[in-house]
């Protein structure tokens, strides 16, 4: 029996936040069951009693603990498994840098870069054109928050500082999003942001996750 169950959907960011910590953890142990959205079956009364926003992702354990909203699950499973992605226990000011720069990611980019992704990329699944002054709008929210991580990331190498955490993790699905919307320049244009990214995003575990994806898209 696996260690866990991730009810989660393919081409969701917030399942795929999960699954980056669970592959940079070296974690296999876990059943991915996919609810496909497509077909509303994020709303059946089952997932609805796992996850009672009707979302993806949600996790359910042997015990009948179970947890939704990927960043609380992200978490969780970094604590439960001891993955390196957190700080110290010990260190009270990198854990004041880290849940600050959580709060950034949260607030300052992915709810625009949501709205993003959801006017040019999941409207076209669904046949709905895109509404151009929301995605307007949330292109200068995206902009001015680059503007002031570039300042940052001159300063240190990591969106917490100077570890790799879930701070950098959380970060990955949304802007893979922005490059296939076309605003990969967003990132490419600034010299510190662009290097952090590569530094995350050409990380072997990510990399690894990243063409398994790629390879199950062809079949």
């Amino acid at each position: 029996m696996p260690a866990f169950t991730l009810y989660g959907a393919r081409g969701s960011t917030n399942t795929d936040r999960v699954r980056l910590t669970l592959a940079e953890g070296g974690f296999t142990d876990y059943e991915l069951v996919l609810i496909n959205l497509s077909k509303g079956e994020q709303k059946s009364q089952e997932n609805m009693q796992r996850h009672p926003w009707g979302k993806v992702p949600s996790v359910s354990f042997p015990n009948g603990f179970a947890l939704y909203e990927s960043r609380a699950i992200c978490n969780y499973l970094a604590k439960k498994y001891s993955f390196p992605l957190l700080p110290s226990s010990s260190d009270i000011e990198a854990i004041a840098l880290f849940d600050q720069a959580l709060s950034e990611e949260m607030n300052y980019f992915a709810e625009p870069a949501g709205r993003i992704a959801f006017e040019k990329f999941a409207k076209k699944f669904i046949g709905i054109p895109p509404n151009e002054a929301v995605v307007t709008d949330a292109l200068k929210s995206v902009e001015a928050f680059f503007d002031v991580a570039e300042r940052l990331l001159q300063q240190k190498d990591y969106m917490a500082r100077d570890s790799f955490t879930l701070a950098d993790i959380y970060y990955i699905p949304l802007i893979q999003r922005l490059f296939v919307c076309g605003y990969g320049d967003i990132i490419t244009s600034r010299k510190a942001v662009s290097a952090w990214w590569d530094r995350i995003i050409n990380r072997p575990a990510i990399q690894k996750m990243l063409a398994a994806d790629k390879e199950d898209a062809g079949r």
